[in-house]
């Protein structure tokens, strides 16, 4: 019973417990292994990013199930809802000292900035002290009767110590596309569009167009047919009913998979120089510093960057080309809350500047804040429209 609730809730079917793992991708693999975690009941669980191959219904499920399943959790994680609603207590490693906090993770961030307005309020008094102290000795040092004084703050001075103020993450994406062409007023029109394989049907009458400018997110569970669709406009599979895409449109697209497929024995300079081709040649430092591999960073094999980084550098191979259409399936999975931000800044600005924006994601939140409008698929419908 405890196996057939757990998969059930990670959004395996029931036909699907007799299937070898052979069979699945390697998304639903890391599901069953996380299945197998679950269910050794330990007392502790450790979890590096668990969320990241999972859609909405069930990092919700996962969510319940921590929080009432009563084992200790330690959790590494990008994504800020998921933290916030599972966890309590939230550690912090800064300059070399760690601060635990008895609060989940938005309330943390508040009692931070409160911490270092205070530390900054204490270092500023101590400079002023410092600088006083300074004054008065180099103004009485060759005074006789003030000798004993300024001996007293010499020493003073030398068994001081100085407070510091815990240092800020201000590293950002300085994101930016080379202009692009201006495509139709509709970019993709679909029409009663539908795919099947064999008796299996992924989606049926489907309905929907795109405007210049649309930023748009398709939500679901896994094997809804999302990622389907989105091959069906880029025209990679066949399907049934009438797909347009409009005049002038230029589709870039980032896969799911897309940071898993660069080269790991490439530096990251080598990984963007044997992609670019023109004028971009001779921008290729300041296109690496823009996405924070500056300086030495640009010297790093791929093999030691981390998931986050490994992201940022294929988006990097994405802007390349001028595009009109972006389609981006996942793209900020496994990125700081920092990184996700600056990207939600970006897909805003490229809206603006006309550039159609087609997501998926399974982080709700996250789709609230950077769609216009959100495109619910669910049991082989394209079933509803969120504004």
């Amino acid at each position: 019973a405890d196996i057939e609730k757990t998969l059930l809730g990670l959004g395996f079917k029931r036909e699907d417990f007799d299937r070898q793992t052979s069979e699945f991708s390697g998304g639903w693999r890391m599901r069953i292994e996380l299945a197998k975690l679950l269910l050794k009941k330990p007392d502790v669980l450790l979890l590096d990013e668990p969320t990241n191959h999972l859609d909405i219904e069930s990092i919700q499920w996962l969510e319940d199930f921590l929080i009432d399943n009563g084992q200790a959790v330690v959790v590494i994680s990008h994504d800020r809802a998921f933290v916030d609603h599972i966890t309590t207590r939230t550690i912090e490693v800064t300059m070399g000292r760690i601060y635990d906090y008895k609060v989940n993770y938005s309330q943390y961030l508040q009692l931070r900035k409160e911490r270092r307005e205070q530390q900054q309020k204490a270092y500023d008094e101590q400079q002023k002290f410092i600088a006083e102290t300074k004054e008065f000795i180099e103004r009485f040092k060759g005074t006789y009767s003030k000798t004993l004084q300024v001996q007293s703050r010499v020493k003073m001075l030398e068994k001081l110590e100085i407070l510091e103020v815990d240092e800020e993450d201000t590293s950002a994406l300085r994101l930016k596309f080379p202009p692009s062409p201006r495509s139709g007023n509709y970019p993709v029109i679909v029409e009663d569009v539908a795919k099947a394989y064999g008796d299996h049907v992924v989606f049926r009458n489907a309905n929907l167009t795109i405007e210049r400018g649309d930023k748009i997110a398709f939500v679901g569970k896994n094997g809804e047919g999302k990622s389907t669709l989105v091959k069906c406009i880029m025209k990679e599979i066949e399907h049934d009913g009438t797909l347009t895409i409009g005049h002038n449109v230029m589709i870039g697209y980032f896969a799911q998979n897309q940071a898993s497929m660069l080269d790991e024995n490439l530096t990251v300079f080598q990984t963007i120089d044997d992609v670019a081709v023109g004028d971009i040649r001779n921008k290729i430092k300041d296109l690496l510093g823009a996405f924070m591999f500056g300086g030495e960073n640009s010297a790093k094999k791929v093999k030691v960057l981390s998931g986050g980084e490994r992201t940022r550098l294929a988006m990097i191979k994405l802007l390349l080309e001028p595009v009109n259409l972006l389609i981006l399936d996942e793209p900020t999975r496994g990125i700081d809350v920092g990184a996700k931000r600056e990207i939600h800044q970006l897909m805003s600005k490229l809206a603006d500047q006309g550039v159609g924006i087609i997501m998926i994601s399974s982080e709700m939140p996250e789709v609230l804040g950077m769609s216009d409008r959100i495109i619910v698929m669910h049991e082989g419908h394209v079933c509803g429209e969120l504004s």
